[in-house]
């Protein structure tokens, strides 16, 4: 079974979108990107992939997945399994645009902590 193409894995988010109310998309003028890279994250150990980002800037905001990472990640999971991480993904995504329209951190935070129980056990396994 092979992974989805990327324009297959555009129709997954097209169909995730449609999902999200309107007025969800206030202010996210810069849209949803699918991005074709792979995407590490900058504080992993080469092993931690970044699969979508929300951005803010001084021309707006965006929401980008990133198909490479996808393929990496999920390249052993099935197509339903794939549409609903890339679902997932956006909704993550989505949350940070609104706790960011709200001045709320939440998810940043949740995020933070999900980083360091990483860390911690990146340590544990090179300390053994």
């Amino acid at each position: 079974m092979a992974f989805p193409d990327i324009d297959e894995v555009q129709e997954m988010l097209e169909a995730a979108c449609e999902e999200i109310p309107a007025a969800f998309y206030d202010e996210l003028n810069l849209g949803i990107h699918l991005e074709p890279q792979v995407y590490l994250h900058p504080e992993g150990h080469g092993d931690l992939y970044i699969l979508g980002q929300y951005s803010v800037s001084m021309i707006g905001s965006q929401i980008s997945i990133y198909y490479g990472s996808f393929a990496r990640v999920f390249a052993h999971d099935d197509r339903a399994q794939v549409a609903r991480e890339v679902r997932d993904t956006l909704l993550h995504e989505f949350r940070h645009h609104m706790e960011h329209r709200a001045g709320e951190r939440d998810l940043e935070i949740e995020d933070e902590m999900e980083m360091a129980a990483y860390h911690h056990e990146y340590a544990k396994r090179i300390g053994d």
